[in-house]
């Protein structure tokens, strides 16, 4: 099939693309027709739109240059074909944390200087509140051959012309109530979004907020917010829920609080530890970081020039030690934050899981401890109790979808209890589609059965939670034969490049659109 037009321009508007994004990723154009097995003459010809072009050569071209320059009609979701079956080897880095990388998205509206953000995850999440915070005027941009993001604000929020479409697909929009209620007197922010998880009421958010002045309501598809700056917290603030958004929240309205403010039953998490040491590097005075009462002493005015390393991500971590248990492998897993994941490794032990550990080193941020993991092929038996989340140090909610996979790799028996969302556990029964043995309890219980007698290549729609997603991923590449992941979007809100990543180790991940 053979795209052509009677308008020169048409050709013109492609080739010119094509030479453009040529030009982004540095190559010559006898380099590209290397990659693409033709002449640096039939290159010059379609740059200068002189070529006609079969859809089969755009999406050859497009691959190269890792640019979806053409769009048919509009476009559609993107989908993983995975030839599972193979095992895996080799090292790979742990990429930093989305949850923190949020975080401090929202919190560098305290600042009025310029914060730069180092090595920062390029995932669709940070991409969605990127486009929130262009929309009101703050200046935001990568930095030329990195990771790192440069954030500077305007002299006034444009709150008016938030991209509210941008917002609605994301729940930290949420995160924006503690940072913008020291900047507006009344602002509305759109209702909130993100993975399907069943109702995750903000109430715990306004509670906390409430003692700074803020007051919430809810109409019309937006939260209306008025600030009574003259109420300032006049005893400790209590959290409802020992959440890790709702934590933030509060940090980032005591951040510019001037005077001090005890926060109690708070979240003591991996992403909550990166923002209080980021406020702490903006001036702010904070106590009891990693426990449940945190003691802030605010800043009325922040204004510095800031770079800030957020540390590496612990389910990231968690989820390729899951790749290497159900692929049977050994591989090393460098820059693992153990102190976030050693309850699930006590728990991985006791099941049988071999695995060797560095002595521990610092992350980028300076508090963060870090090691490399190296987990080998392990003949796993199920755990003696339940395995259930707990609030840190406990075993980490995020983290427990990667166990319901583990669990189909064990002998025996597993209760799963996700006592946390209303509804995750049931995608968890996806497993059975690529052979797993997994019965529904109830809405927040699973039993899984292994060891898993054969895993087995499907077509299976991803399910719209990011982990629950992740572990369907994986559990295919343990499935001899070649399985489909359909609209992989979830994936790519908390991941950047896994399946490129898993390529390095031996996977073989192919993304593809549907035409």
């Amino acid at each position: 099939m053979t795209v052509t037009s009677t308008s020169d321009t048409y050709l013109t508007r492609i080739g010119t693309l094509i030479r453009d994004a040529r030009r982004h990723q540095g190559l010559t154009q006898s380099e590209l027709a290397d990659l693409l097995g033709t002449s640096q003459s039939a290159v010059a010809r379609i740059e200068q739109g002189k070529q006609n072009l079969s859809l089969e050569m755009l999406a050859r071209i497009g691959e190269k240059l890792d640019s979806e320059f053409v769009s048919l009609g509009h476009s559609g979701p993107q989908h993983l074909r995975i030839v599972g079956g193979q095992k895996l080897s080799g090292s790979i880095p742990v990429k930093t944390s989305k949850n923190a990388a949020v975080a401090l998205l929202c919190a560098s509206l305290l600042n009025k200087g310029r914060t730069t953000l180092r090595s920062l995850a390029r995932i669709e999440e940070v991409n969605r509140i990127i486009e929130v915070l262009t929309s009101i005027g703050v200046k935001v941009r990568w930095l030329p051959d990195s990771n790192d993001l440069e954030i500077i604000p305007p002299a006034r929020i444009d709150l008016d012309s938030i991209d509210v479409d941008a917002a609605r697909r994301t729940r930290t929009v949420i995160m924006f109530f503690g940072p913008l209620l020291h900047e507006l007197g009344s602002f509305q922010l759109p209702y909130a979004g993100g993975c399907d998880l069943g109702t995750r009421t903000i109430e715990p958010h306004l509670s906390a907020l409430k003692p700074f002045g803020l007051d919430v309501a809810a109409t019309h598809g937006f939260y209306e917010a008025t600030v009574d700056a003259a109420r300032t917290p006049e005893r400790a603030i209590v959290l409802t829920e020992r959440g890790d958004t709702v934590t933030e929240n509060a940090l980032m309205a005591a951040a510019r609080n001037p005077g001090t403010t005890i926060i109690r039953n708070a979240s003591p998490n991996y992403m909550v530890q990166d923002l209080c040491f980021f406020l702490q590097a903006l001036g702010v005075t904070i106590e009891g970081i990693g426990s449940t009462t945190l003691t802030v002493t605010g800043v009325e005015h922040i204004d510095v020039d800031i770079e800030y390393f957020p540390s590496e991500d612990p389910i990231e971590a968690m989820s390729l030690i899951a790749a290497g248990v159900v692929t049977e492998s050994t591989i090393t897993i460098e820059r693992v934050p153990i102190e976030f994941l050693e309850i699930e490794l006590a728990t991985l032990e006791e099941m049988g899981l071999r695995f060797d550990m560095t002595p521990e080193y610092r992350a980028m941020n300076g508090h963060t401890r870090l090691v490399d993991l190296t987990i080998h092929p392990s003949e796993l038996k199920a755990p003696v109790d339940k395995i259930a989340p707990m609030p840190f140090p406990g075993l980490n909610i995020d983290n427990l979808p990667f166990f319901a996979l583990i669990a189909a790799c064990a002998e025996g028996t597993t209760m799963i209890h996700d006592w946390v969302y209303e509804n995750r556990a049931i995608y968890l029964t996806e497993l059975t589609k690529i052979g797993g043995q997994v019965q529904l309890l109830d809405p927040h219980r699973v039993m899984i059965t292994g060891p898993t007698p054969k895993w087995r290549a499907a077509e299976v729609m991803c399910p719209p939670a990011l982990r629950p997603g992740v572990v369907i991923l994986l559990a295919m590449l343990a499935a001899p034969g070649t399985s489909v992941l359909r609209n992989v979007y979830v994936i790519n809100r908390g991941y950047e490049d896994l399946a490129e990543r898993l390529n390095a180790l031996g996977a073989t991940i192919e993304t593809f659109r549907d035409i």
